[in-house]
């Protein structure tokens, strides 16, 4: 879990952080591990039980429950449930959503949270901003596509096939490079994926089609969430968006449409991030410049042909 201090805590929020801590709700985590229950209980009952269910409502559930195994990831991370990270670890390490391994989220996602450096390229390894000099040197063709995949459809379509070309990429480099540490976290995770597309298989439910009708659409769905999450500001927390989304997308993203909140403070368990964000709603607005948004949806209207203008970072000169 990111150590720091909070960036904005008034004695207001201190008590109301305190009043929420107190609760058998909050120090019990009960909430977060009823939600690892239902989400490897959900998975796996649908898995072995889809020929019953029907392909197509088995794949659309199966599809949920992926997206939701991710945002539960970000929760382990976090230091949720337990504050024991190899615990944590053990929690989310099984390769429910193909794509990466547990520890490579976890280093990058760790890495994101240092607000001094959130959406800096380079420094912010989940940044979708460029330098300056890393963008002239694209070619007119790679600088579409980075428009097309900024246009809201073309972060779920597109969004999802750069990250997994990345992230291969990075696999390969570590390999090539005998980056020890890397090379360790990709054997695990493949020898995790191996058995359980093995299952897949002996249960009639194609592992290929897992690949390409669940895990790509599932991290689509979670590139919903990220659409303009963050954007270049000078105060820290003017960088992290406050969208007031509708309930299903708040249980899907465990309240991470919330992230100003979050980014403020990262330690705050997922339902506790609503609650300090309602009882104290306007300060928040104000201190994050209120860049607010009223729901994924006016993402949708604003940006279905439009690129967002997520390009060269504008405070960034150069890649040194």
């Amino acid at each position: 879990m990111a150590k720091r201090s909070p960036l904005y805590l008034h004695p207001q929020q201190r008590e109301t952080i305190r009043h929420l801590s107190r609760s058998w709700l909050w120090r019990s985590e009960f909430p977060t591990w009823s939600l690892v229950v239902v989400v490897y209980g959900g998975w796996f009952a649908t898995l072995f039980y889809w020929q019953t269910l029907g392909r197509l409502p088995a794949t659309l559930l199966l599809i949920w429950f992926t997206a939701w195994y991710m945002s539960l990831q970000h929760e382990l991370i976090h230091g949720h449930p337990t504050r024991c990270a190899w615990f944590n670890q053990l929690l989310g390490t099984l390769p429910l959503a193909v794509w990466y391994p547990y520890g490579l989220y976890r280093d990058s996602h760790l890495a994101h949270h240092n607000h001094d450096h959130l959406t800096v390229p380079v420094d912010d390894p989940e940044s979708y901003y460029f330098t300056d000099e890393s963008w002239a040197k694209f070619s007119p063709w790679r600088r579409k596509l980075i428009h097309a995949r900024n246009t809201f459809p073309g972060r779920l379509l597109l969004a999802p096939l750069l990250d997994i070309a990345q992230t291969l990429a990075s696999a390969c480099r570590a390999f090539r490079h005998l980056e020890l540490r890397n090379m360790a976290m990709w054997l695990v995770h493949g020898a995790l994926l191996v058995p359980l597309f093995i299952v897949m298989e002996q249960l009639g439910f194609s592992a290929l089609w897992f690949v390409i009708g669940v895990s790509y659409p599932a991290l689509a769905l979670t590139k919903v969430r990220s659409f303009l999450e963050h954007q270049a500001a000078d105060d820290p927390l003017a960088r992290s968006v406050i969208n007031e989304a509708a309930l299903v997308w708040r249980v899907l993203f465990l309240n991470l449409n919330y992230h100003a909140v979050h980014h403020d403070l990262p330690g705050v368990p997922w339902y506790g991030l609503r609650a300090i964000y309602l009882r104290d709603k306007a300060q928040y607005q104000q201190r994050n410049l209120h860049f607010v948004v009223r729901g994924y949806g006016e993402w949708l209207r604003w940006f279905w042909a439009k690129a967002v203008d997520v390009t060269v970072h504008p405070g960034v000169k150069n890649d040194d």
